[in-house]
This record gives C-alpha cells, structure tokens and sequence, in this order.
C-alpha cells in the first residue's frame, strides 16, 4: 500500500505539470477528441503535447507491456492514474480502435513481429484503425460473412464489402475478417488480416445516420493485394480472435454508461432551475435523474469488479455483453433525460444557440449504441444461452 501511494503521490505530481490546462476542460465536440493517425488533426498545441506527454509514459496503453510500449503497470496503478486524471479533469489523449479492440487481440494472437511492428504505433497514436466486421447480408449473423481473401502464392486476393465501418473515410488500418476457405461451414474458414487502406482497391462511402452526422462507411475491396505476414493467427482460425477482439469492443461501447464528465443533475439545473431548497424544480425530473446517476456508480463498480475478475482470469467470458447492454441502454436513457430537461428547446436544430443541436443530434446518435457492436437484443440472448444456462436459449 505504501508503495501504491507513493505512485499515486507521484503521479498526481506529474500530471498536475504536465497535462496542459485547456486538456482540463470537459469536450465539447468531435474536433476535441483526438484520434492521431498518419495525418493527425489537432484543434490546439495542447492536444499534440498532452498526447506526445502521456504516450513517451506509455500511458496511452497504462497496462501494456513496456516492450511495446505500454506503460507497464499493474491494474492497481492503473486504477489509480485513472482516478488522478479524473480528479485532475484530464481528457484522454487518445481515442483509438487500435487500443480498445486490435491492440488486446495483437498480445494475444499476434507473432512478435506483428506485436513489434504494430503496437508503438498504437500506443504514440501514430496510425488509425477502422474495424472490417459486419456486411450489408452479415451483421447479427456475423459468422456468414462473404468477403473472401483468395491464395495467390505471396498475397492474399480480398474482395467483398463491409458496412457501418466506423471512420473507414479516415482510417490509416483495417483489421478485417476475410473468409479463406468458402467451403467450410460458417464459423471455420475465416481469417484474420490487417492491410492499408491506402492499398489500390479499397474504397469507402459515407453512411448518413438520422441525427444528420455519422462516423459510418460502407467499405469496398477490389481485387486488393494484402502480404501473408499480414495475416494475424491462424489460417481459417479467425473466428476465435474474432470473437475475443469483440469482447474488447463491447468492453469500450459499455464505458459510455459511466459518469460522463460533468453530472445530468448539472446539466438539469441549468435547463429548468432549482427551487428554493436547492434541488431540481421539476420533483418528476429529479425522481428520473436521482435513478439514473445512481444506476451509474453502480455500474462504474461492477466494471471495476469485471476488470478485477479479468486479471484474476476468473471472468464469465460472455460477461462482455453484460456490460454492453447496460452500458448502451443506460447511455440512451441518460440522453432521453436530458431532452426532457431541455424541453421544447432540445429540440432546435440549426442555431448557433444550440450549438447546431448538439443535444437532439446527440440523443438520436444514441439509438445506434443498442445496435453497434452487437445488438441489445443479441447481447441479451447470450446472457440468457452462456451466463444464465436458460432452457431453450
């Protein structure tokens, strides 16, 4: 334990003189979040130093391995460079498929070049994922997909399409499910591959979602040449790394249920006022947003007990779609609260007033987390087949 506060005492010093103070400061839209990449965007000097700051720590990737440029510290240091940054208000400094979904898969199915190769880059922000998984014919119903990777001695030959592939339009890297064996039955035959997406061939189109932005693309591959080395795994044996990158992605889709950064209740306040006993005028809103945030810290805590079982290797695999579910729900239901605070003024849709309707714009792009990433009700089916053994599930 001394030992634990002498990091933390340790760490609170450096962020406090690192992290620059506009990485203080709640974000606000998709211009703060950083994404890095071969080509990164930047809104301000801080960003480019907080992210160049955090990841020469590694602290990017706090608990990779510092061989890969991870920050190498244990899951109790972890928590607690957490918590410090929460207190301090620092933003992460990076968003990144790389670190929630493909690094994860890398470490544990990759051959130490890919690992070498690959995760420093992750982990300095220095190239950008985007995920090949879902088909316009293959979305719940993963394992039929039809994009095949056909042997041509040195290379494999990719052709085929994905949907929904999130920021494909500004990805640098796919890691792509491909079917190499078109014979076999649905769930054999599939492999794992990571190619440029500045390879001749590939292509993306923009999907428009109903809240008039969106970060979706449809994803095309014409006769796309990708080296063998390229292949992660096993040949044929990709469905195994698929199925574990996808406990990783729900893992990151349920944080959203968590607090965000500045509490609804506050939010609330500033929409509707406060009575004269200092609580939310409205006793109906109160009721909802006095559930909703407690419903949050319990959620933060069973999240903290899954990462606690995870490293005790005493997890229920299918505990990931638990999370997701609740996580994705819950962020929709704090959304809905948030409209109501807002009444008829949450509504607008255009004006600088309403910062081009932010809060309706948000609210609609919520109904896509119960979809995303596997849907509410597929999440629920596995809970009921592997986690309850219900009959007839």
């Amino acid at each position: 334990m001394a030992d634990l506060e002498t990091f933390r005492t340790e760490t609170r010093a450096w962020l406090e003189a690192n992290c620059p103070p506009d990485m203080r400061t709640p974000t606000e839209d998709e211009d703060d979040v950083v994404w890095g990449g071969r080509n990164p965007a930047y809104k301000s000097e801080g960003q480019r130093l907080w992210l160049e700051r955090m990841a020469a720590k590694g602290w990017t990737t706090p608990e990779w391995p510092t061989e890969y440029g991870g920050g190498g510290l244990s899951r109790e240091e972890a928590k607690i460079l957490a918590g410090e940054m929460r207190a301090l208000g620092c933003r992460s400094p990076l968003s990144s498929f790389g670190i929630w979904m493909l690094g994860p898969a890398l470490l544990k199915y990759g051959n130490e070049e890919q690992k070498r190769r690959f995760l420093p880059e992750i982990v300095r922000g220095e190239i950008r994922w985007c995920q090949g998984y879902s088909e316009p014919g293959s979305g719940s119903d993963l394992a039929s997909l039809q994009t095949k990777a056909e042997d041509r001695g040195d290379h494999y030959l990719v052709n085929g399409a994905k949907i929904w592939t999130s920021y494909a339009d500004k990805a640098d890297w796919i890691f792509c499910l491909v079917r190499t064996d078109m014979a076999a039955p649905k769930h054999e035959g599939i492999s794992f591959l990571l190619f440029d997406m500045a390879s001749p061939g590939v292509s993306t189109k923009p999907i428009l979602l109903i809240s008039g932005k969106s970060p979706f693309c449809q994803t095309f591959f014409d006769d796309v040449k990708v080296p063998k080395e390229q292949l992660v795994g096993t040949l044929n044996k990709g469905w195994e790394i698929a199925k574990y990158l996808l406990t990783h992605e729900r893992n990151s889709i349920s944080s959203m249920g968590g607090r965000a950064h500045r509490p609804v209740h506050q939010v609330a306040a500033d929409s509707i006022g406060l009575d004269d006993r200092g609580e939310l005028a409205d006793p109906l809103l109160r009721s909802d947003v006095a559930h909703l945030e407690i419903d949050e810290i319990a959620f933060e805590l069973a999240m903290e007990r899954a990462g606690d079982l995870a490293k005790r290797r005493q997890i229920h695999p299918a505990y990931s779609s638990v999370l997701k579910y609740y996580g994705s729900e819950l962020n929709k239901r704090r959304h809905e609260i948030l409209m109501s605070a807002g009444g008829s003024d949450s509504l607008e849709w255009e004006s600088e007033r309403s910062d081009h309707g932010a809060a309706a714009r948000a609210w609609l792009r919520t109904k896509a987390n119960s979809i995303e990433g596997g849907t509410s009700e597929v999440q629920l089916n596995i809970v009921a087949k592997r986690i309850l053994e219900l009959p007839g599930a």
